[in-house]
């Protein structure tokens, strides 16, 4: 493997770093960018990305000169994670935490702007002791946390911190000591991919940490057998086989991340239905619906008022909502009346959901929602605005 193979390897595994930390950036902002726990975290996110990006620029250009704001972002490092341990754990570290890594901070940033010639080689192996310091006094905090002051969900995220740094510490160490350990590039961008991915995922409830932890090992070893079988066949020697299972594994965690973001949009785009549900203010059932034309799952909604079911028969079409308020084409039984009347009326309205609205006078509404859409999260939410707008127009009746 040659140098430049590597120095390219690390271009790339530092822009995929700032590619990741930009799409957790993005579903930050979206969540509220004002939020005091969110303002630490994007602080810290911005000052990695210049981090890495200055990474990529200093070993695309060799312009030493910009190496110096590398190190001032390193140097920022420590008490951009302290400052976050801090928000996540809605307490103050102790005084003698925050002056050891407040001097430290301003020592190796006064250090980073003076001439190598002069500062070099005790810069960089006191800048190494001072993050691995700093880092671990963060995970310090994370461990002896008292666990009852916080909510399950902050402890959630708490945990995601802390499984960060048991990865990023001595993969930081690996980055100084590269030389002596034989690594032939920086490996601290998969950590922060793995923090990236770790804090996207605290937006889906439904992923713990036993679901994600093995995600993450089934991407580890499926990156590692692929490098392996790679190294095989191109006969590649140890570097070449580092160098390959690393950009595989950024290549792939990059993929998750960018992955589960777009999950997360589309689960809050789908809560957008609770959410016009929860801020309706009207008590008109027709209005309501209407109101949720713009949502994919009742998008092209039709509503079909007593005159529209003339031709049926009624008793059957009571019969069949009083027990299938959300009526589904798969609820048909062949042969039977009720069945022949379900598989009719879908149909006549090329739906594949009716919905009931109102009993007297039978009021339904019919939509088409391709069966790969129809997932239970779906069906669930179908429920609830049946049941709603049901509520509704029984208040209207009431009232009437």
């Amino acid at each position: 493997m040659t140098a430049g193979g590597a120095v390219w390897v690390d271009v790339a595994l530092s822009l995929a770093a700032v590619a990741g930390l930009a799409v957790l950036q993005r579903a930050i902002v979206a969540r509220g960018a004002d939020d005091p726990l969110n303002r630490r975290f994007l602080f810290g996110l911005r000052v990695t990305m210049l981090l890495f990006a200055g990474r990529a620029v200093v070993a695309l250009t060799g312009l030493q000169g910009l190496r110096g704001l590398v190190l001032l972002a390193a140097a920022l490092i420590p008490i951009c994670v302290l400052i976050l341990t801090e928000g996540l754990l809605r307490r103050h570290a102790p005084a003698w935490v925050k002056a050891v890594i407040g001097g430290g901070t301003a020592l190796f940033t006064l250090a980073a702007l003076a001439p190598a010639a002069l500062v070099e080689p005790v810069r960089t192996t006191g800048l190494m002791l001072f993050q691995i310091g700093g880092l671990l006094v963060s995970g310090g905090l994370i461990v002896t946390r008292d666990r009852a002051t916080l909510s399950a969900a902050e402890n959630r995220a708490v945990e995601r911190l802390g499984l960060s740094l048991i990865l990023l510490i001595p993969l930081v160490a690996a980055d100084y000591l590269m030389v002596r350990v034989g690594l032939p590039v920086q490996l601290s961008a998969l950590a922060v991919l793995t923090l990236s991915w770790l804090a996207i995922s605290l937006g889906r409830t439904e992923a713990g940490h036993g679901g994600t932890l093995a995600s993450f090992l089934a991407i580890v070893l499926a990156a590692g057998v692929a490098a392996a079988l790679i190294g095989i066949v191109a006969g590649l020697d140890r570097s070449g086989a580092i160098l390959t299972l690393a950009i595989i594994l950024a290549a792939t965690l990059l993929a998750a991340i960018v992955n589960d973001a777009r999950a997360l949009r589309s689960e809050e785009q789908s809560l957008s239905l609770l959410r016009h549900m929860a801020d309706s203010t009207g008590a008109d059932a027709v209005a309501f619906l209407r109101g949720l034309s713009a949502h994919p799952l009742v998008e092209g909604a039709v509503l079909i008022d007593a005159a529209a079911l003339a031709d049926l028969d009624g008793a059957v079409l009571a019969r069949v909502f009083a027990t299938h308020p959300v009526l589904r084409r798969s609820d048909a039984v062949t042969g039977s009346t009720e069945g022949d009347h379900i598989a009719h009326f879908f149909d006549r309205f090329a739906a594949t959901h009716v919905l009931l609205v109102a009993e007297a006078p039978l009021q339904l509404m019919a939509l088409a929602m391709p069966a790969l859409s129809a997932s239970p999260r779906a069906e669930l939410e179908l429920r609830v605005v049946q049941r709603m707008a049901w509520l509704m127009a029984r208040g209207q009746g009431d009232a009437a």
